[in-house]
Parts: structure tokens; sequence; C-alpha cells
């Protein structure tokens, strides 16, 4: 499993995971892709705008490997913002590469581009 360095591992001051620090010995947790409803609370929405913002920090629009990224903040973005790039794509594989939609990105979390989160 790949490690993302410079990547952060929470939302500062919260206890919102971003990222694992070591992999899980029975593997990888599927990622799936969960529905957003528009009753989340705020801190959740705080949450996938920082995580969004951090991936295109750190990665762009370029393809990623999932790595130490946590599934579970990768599935509330996974089949909209975040895409699968390999075909066929293994969910459940720690070497499965992603890649950031930033024009959905942008519309869904437009805060999330202007460079205040990770400063």
């Amino acid at each position: 499993m790949i490690k993302h360095r410079g990547f952060p591992g929470r939302l500062p001051g919260t206890d919102f995971q971003f990222t694992l620090r070591r992999a899980n010995p029975k593997g990888a947790t599927p990622i799936v892709r969960r529905e957003r409803f528009a009753d989340r609370k705020p801190a959740d929405r705080r949450a996938d705008a920082a995580f969004v913002s951090a991936l295109f920090v750190q990665f762009g629009t370029e393809p990623f490997e999932r790595g130490n990224l946590d599934a579970g903040r990768l599935s509330w973005l996974f089949g909209r913002e975040v895409l699968p790039f390999d075909d066929p794509f293994d969910p459940a594989d720690y070497e499965a590469r992603l890649v950031l939609d930033e024009r959905a990105a942008r519309v869904s979390f437009p805060d999330a581009f202007d460079g205040t989160w990770w400063a």
C-alpha cells in the first residue's frame, strides 16, 4: 500500500479521517458509491470539501493510486467527483487507480478550490 506523503491525515480539529496508518491484513475495504442526501450535517459537507481540496492539491486531475486514502471518505465522492481510472476497476485493491473529475468537483464543492483549506 502506497502512503501519500504530505496528504492530510484528517480534517483539522475533527475526527474525520482522510488516510490510514497501515494496510488491513484482511484486504482493503471496498469503495462503494454512497448517496449524499440534502440533510447531511454541515460538518460532513466540510469534510468532503476539504478532502476534495486535498485531492486537488496533491494530485490535480492526474490519476492516483488509492493507497492509504480512507475508503469511507472516498465512497462519499465515488462515482461523482472521484472516478475509477482503470478498467476493470477493483474497488477492494489498494493499488486501484482513481482520478478527480475537476468539473464535477467544482460544481459540488466550489469553495474547495479557493485555496484556503490547506494554506
